[in-house]
């Protein structure tokens, strides 16, 4: 179902979709698979809001993950602007978008308190020629060290620690992932 709710702004009585009524907040929301077209949308709303002002900006996740190189352009912006990105996990944040989870501001990443969050190593499909899939394995290899670099950079755990936890599926509840650094607070009521 793809109904997108209006709503209606008291002060000057005007509709709005509600994504974009929350992006007046500065609210943006990754919901659903992490790719082009959600990295784009995000990306966007990302520059827009700090063309306005460098105040606080929000990030509400509840993905899936996906597309690496999606989810990369979405930590490389937030890196690139000049306002503070919070990041908020409500419901799960798993593979790329964990990442995106921990490469939120220092001490203003949060996940509600059932949240879920998974890491894992990337993968991908391969297939072609023998050259085809040696040179795609390199790839996957150099994206995975970059990946484990990133977490560990901001979950302050060592490098080793990352590989381990990585090697498979690893599933972490709230208390986890404050406990693993990928958030610094649970939350379970929103402060103005």
């Amino acid at each position: 179902m793809n109904y997108i709710p209006y709503v209606v702004d008291q002060k000057n009585e005007r509709g709005y979709d509600i994504f974009s009524r929350l992006l007046n907040d500065r609210i943006i929301m990754l919901s659903g698979e992490v790719n082009d077209e959600s990295a784009g949308i995000i990306v966007a709303s990302l520059l827009y809001l700090d063309s306005i002002s460098h105040d606080k900006i929000s990030l509400y996740i509840n993905s899936g993950g996906g597309s690496v190189t999606a989810g990369m352009q979405i930590i490389d912006t937030m890196s690139f602007i000049s306002s503070p990105v919070e990041t908020i996990c409500l419901g799960c944040a798993m593979s790329m978008a964990a990442v995106i989870l921990a490469c939120g501001e220092k001490r203003m990443r949060y996940a509600l308190l059932n949240s879920e969050i998974m890491i894992h190593q990337p993968s991908g499909g391969l297939n072609g020629t023998e050259l085809d899939v040696k040179i795609y394995a390199s790839r996957l290899s150099k994206i995975k060290d970059k990946l484990y670099k990133i977490l560990a950079e901001k979950t302050g755990n060592n490098l080793k620690l990352i590989e381990e936890k990585s090697q498979r599926d690893c599933f972490l509840d709230s208390e986890e992932a404050l406990s693993f650094g990928i958030i610094d607070k649970i939350i379970s009521k929103r402060t103005r």
